[in-house]
């Protein structure tokens, strides 16, 4: 089934634009032949400049209740780890010695590596000798 056209007409508004208007979609009207922009409403600055400072407001309010939330969380888990500290000091101290060990193991074995421009040159070293063997051979 064809899709049906409308039979109302709309006048278009051929001019540019001005500043600070909306850029609405262009219109073609098969009927007429023709290419525009339909009239728009007119809309007022004013009103949309103080929707969107009372957005910026409540945006502002949900920043700051989520970093008060974020604060008292995280006073929370330092006055938790502090009482932990006190019931605990052995433990904390044996966890404490473990986790620096565990760094310098880490450190430690970080600095036996030798660095890769030495690994490179060995393997190029190798290969120099297996060239020059074969080059003796022939």
């Amino acid at each position: 089934m064809p899709p049906r056209k409308s039979t109302e007409t709309k006048t278009l508004d051929t001019t540019g634009a001005k500043i600070g208007e909306p850029v609405p979609k262009a219109i073609i009207d098969t009927n007429t032949a023709s290419v525009g922009v339909p009239r728009q409403a007119a809309s007022d600055l004013h009103e949309d400049l103080s929707a969107l400072r009372k957005q910026i407001d409540a945006l502002q309010q949900r920043v700051a209740t989520a970093a008060r939330s974020a604060k008292g969380n995280a006073d929370e888990a330092m006055r938790q780890t502090q009482a932990a500290v006190k019931r605990h000091p052995v433990s904390t101290l044996v966890a404490v010695a473990a986790v620096c060990g565990a760094f310098a193991l880490i450190l430690a074995g970080r600095r036996a590596e030798p660095p890769r421009r030495y690994l490179y040159r060995s393997a190029l070293d190798e290969l120099r000798d297996l060239y020059d063997s074969v080059r003796d051979r022939l």
